[in-house]
């Protein structure tokens, strides 16, 4: 089993960066797809990225592209999510996510089996 702890949210201005982190620990972690998924209050969760075990292959949501950046560090427990140009529609509370399925199937909420606790992330106008 694979727990997840995400870290890095926080409250900034419109146009402002943060960088979130999930960090890994369990089972082998480097075979598995990462993904980052948001919910902002009183709408469904949606999918913002996701990455490949390999680092190699990303995928972004529309709304994001461009501005958020994905990536995994050297050992593979962990991963990042650059997030520049903030804009106050992506105030929502962020998760990570793992799943040992494929990169093709990184969009699909339902098809990941271990979360993190989620982060705050907050952007005033």
């Amino acid at each position: 089993q694979v727990q997840l702890v995400e870290s890095g949210g926080g409250l900034v201005q419109a146009g402002d960066s943060l960088r979130l982190s999930c960090a890994a620990s369990g089972r082998t972690f480097s075979s598995y797809t990462m993904g980052w998924f948001r919910q902002a209050p009183g709408k469904e969760r949606e999918f913002v990225a996701c990455i490949s075990w390999s680092g190699v292959s990303t995928d972004y949501a529309d709304s994001v592209k461009g501005r958020f950046t994905l990536s995994r560090g050297d050992a593979k427990n962990t991963v990042y999510l650059q997030m520049n140009r903030l804009k106050p529609e992506d105030t929502a509370v962020y998760y990570c996510a793992a799943t040992p399925k494929p990169l093709w199937v990184g969009k699909m909420w339902h098809e990941y089996d271990a979360w993190g606790q989620g982060t705050q992330v907050t952007v005033s106008s």
